[in-house]
């Protein structure tokens, strides 16, 4: 398994910006998708972006399109979420997540589309006032 610690947290105003990053430590191949969760009291847990191991294959939800940028460096194991222009809707616990990409399928295509994550961290809070 892997294991993941996210930092970068806390309160924010409107339109402002944060950063998020999340590291990574145990077993980590290099055949990882990496992604971002986020869930607000009462809502579902959604997935807000994700990453294929070099970056080829990103994903973001409409909700964050365009304001939000993931990225990671693998030599550092280190996944970050540069969040811009933030809303209060933005306003959730964080999750930072790995899953495994089976042999045989593009790591590209896969972390495009997956959604069950197997390895998450405990999350950092992100208030937007």
């Amino acid at each position: 398994h892997v294991q993941l610690v996210e930092s970068g947290g806390g309160l924010v105003q409107t339109g402002g910006s944060l950063r998020l990053s999340c590291a990574a430590s145990g077993n980590l191949s290099a055949r990882t998708c990496m992604g971002w969760f986020r869930q607000a009291p009462g809502k579902e847990r959604e997935r807000v972006a994700s990453i294929s191991p070099w970056g080829s294959g990103v994903y973001y939800a409409d909700s964050v399109k365009g304001r939000f940028i993931i990225s990671r460096d693998n030599a550092k194991a280190i996944l970050d979420l540069q969040m811009n222009s933030v809303e209060p809707t933005d306003t959730a616990r964080y999750y930072c997540a790995a899953v495994a990409i089976p042999v045989g399928r593009s790591g590209a295509d896969y972390c495009v589309s997956a959604v069950a994550y197997t390895d998450w961290g405990r999350g950092t809070q992100v208030t937007v006032s």
